[in-house]
């Protein structure tokens, strides 16, 4: 992977780890605020109420009969109010009030009247004088019905011209079903998730323009300190005009990458790189048949002049094959292949060739599968990968073709009895121009022939593998093309 495709990738990493902490934060802080707002209006209603009973109390008895009517007709009333997205229709707070003994005398919803409330917090430290407030769940092992309590003391002023702030003989505790602000709760969530998701695709795409030219000025930077460095004195001038000069290459990289021309520029680069070889040879043997020497001589440079020039002919004519396959996005012909008899196909072909070193090739496959490919391209990728084999394999080897058969994927093998791949070039092998030496001949090839492969399996949805045998089954080489299966 390049340095851009690293920063890139890093940017987009620190950006998500970034992006997921945040709204992580704020999805999980929404619930608390919605409870701590809510619990703030029940305190007030509390109080409020508190005052009302505390206008009937007479002679310290407590008198809860304008409350009961107070409830009785809010919970009747009926009304469309519109809160943003959400419909209110109609009153979801109850209450209910107990005596000094912590006795329910009177339940909104008449189900707690008469009860024993002196377990629960909110009203024993509100007859204590103190701020009360839980949450408790109307159905046990149920979340959505929890409900949240605050109360407030009930105190009786029995000379009200008198100092102090009265006995307390009573609380009163005002609830409200926690569902009732949940599905506020449920909308802010889901607008936050949703600017998250807006804000990721944003940064991703300015990831991608900055990743552009983010790389080159760590360069510039370190080409600019030497140049300093090399300076015997100080000159104003000299070093603006530097400063300008790298800034303008610097531009000009990131307009060539968004064009897309150092992409053309990396595989010139790298096919004349690999042709250099070949052409240094074809010259050096041109230039020693000016010179006299014997036929047998003569016939050995002509015979290396012609091996070198068809290694470029076949370099030039994969690298345009590759560069037309990467340029396709779908496959154009499709059909239904069957893998065993085009495996049996390849193995009949294969013979001749690997008759001469004395190699073997079967197939082991327990039965056939269909797959929707291009039946070109998929010979194609088979047939690198054994001819690869046969190029690793030793005299008197065995190459085995075989077929596993998946319930989404089908996996061809091919595997040989040579060295194996050596741990250094694990992970180049798919890398363009890059070859191994044969055992047999210590030459290399092209270097695009699994590139090739990788190229054909990435257009049928699918992924070539190329590792090496379990050390149990012996040395060599096990190159794995997946593909999806069609479907019965």
């Amino acid at each position: 992977m390049s340095k851009r495709s690293r920063i890139f990738f890093g940017l987009l990493l620190i950006f998500a780890l970034g992006m997921a902490f945040v709204v992580y934060r704020v999805v999980s802080d929404i619930d608390p605020r919605y409870r701590e707002s809510a619990e703030e209006s029940l305190v007030e209603a509390s109080h409020i109420l508190a005052t009302l009973v505390e206008q009937d109390i007479r002679d310290g008895v407590l008198d809860t009969g304008r409350l009961d009517a107070l409830f009785k007709a809010t919970y009747a009333r009926k009304f469309d109010s519109q809160i943003f997205s959400v419909t209110k229709t109609h009153v979801e707070l109850r209450a209910y009030v107990t005596d000094r003994n912590a006795r329910v005398v009177f339940d909104s919803t008449g189900q707690g009247t008469g009860q024993d409330f002196s377990e629960w917090r909110d009203v024993v430290l509100a007859l204590k004088g103190e701020y009360g407030a839980r949450t408790s769940l109307d159905i046990p092992g149920q979340a959505s019905s929890a409900v949240m309590y605050v109360s407030a003391p009930v105190r009786w002023m029995a000379n009200p011209n008198g100092p102090g702030s009265g006995e307390i003989i009573g609380a009163i505790t005002v609830g409200k079903p926690v569902q009732s602000f949940g599905q506020f709760v449920v909308a802010a969530r889901s607008r936050t998730l949703y600017a998250g998701m807006l804000s990721v695709l944003a940064v991703v795409v300015l990831a991608v323009l900055v990743s552009v030219w983010l790389v080159r000025p760590f360069g510039l930077i370190n080409d600019y300190a030497k140049f300093i460095q090399a300076q015997k004195g100080f000159h104003p001038g000299k070093l603006l005009r530097r400063g300008w000069d790298l800034l303008r290459a610097a531009y000009d990289e990131m307009r060539d990458a968004l064009a897309g021309r150092n992409y053309v520029a990396d595989y010139v680069q790298t096919l004349t790189h690999e042709v250099k070889s070949p052409l240094s040879a074809i010259r050096g043997a041109a230039e020693l048949l000016q010179e006299p020497m014997e036929e047998a001589q003569r016939q050995r440079f002509l015979a290396n002049i012609q091996r070198e020039t068809l290694r470029i002919q076949e370099m030039v004519d994969r690298m345009m094959e590759l560069t037309a396959l990467e340029t396709r996005r779908v496959l154009d012909n499709v059909q239904p292949v069957a893998l065993l008899p085009l495996l049996d196909e390849l193995a009949h072909t294969f013979h001749g060739l690997a008759a001469q070193r004395h190699i073997r090739i079967t197939v082991q496959a327990h039965a056939d599968c269909t797959v929707d490919a291009d039946p070109f391209l998929l010979r194609r990728a088979v047939s690198n990968l054994l001819d690869n084999a046969l190029d690793f394999s030793p005299q008197g080897g065995h190459i085995e073709l075989s077929l596993q058969v998946q319930t989404k994927w089908v996996c061809i093998t091919v595997t040989d009895q040579g060295p194996g791949i050596p741990v250094y070039a694990r992970d180049k092998v798919f890398e363009k121009f890059y070859s191994l030496a044969r055992p047999h001949s210590k030459k290399k090839s092209t270097g695009l022939g699994l590139s090739f492969v990788k190229e054909i399996a990435s257009l049928h949805q699918g992924r070539v593998e190329l590792g090496n045998r379990p050390e149990a089954e012996g040395a060599g080489a096990n190159a794995a093309l997946w593909l999806p299966r069609r479907p019965a």
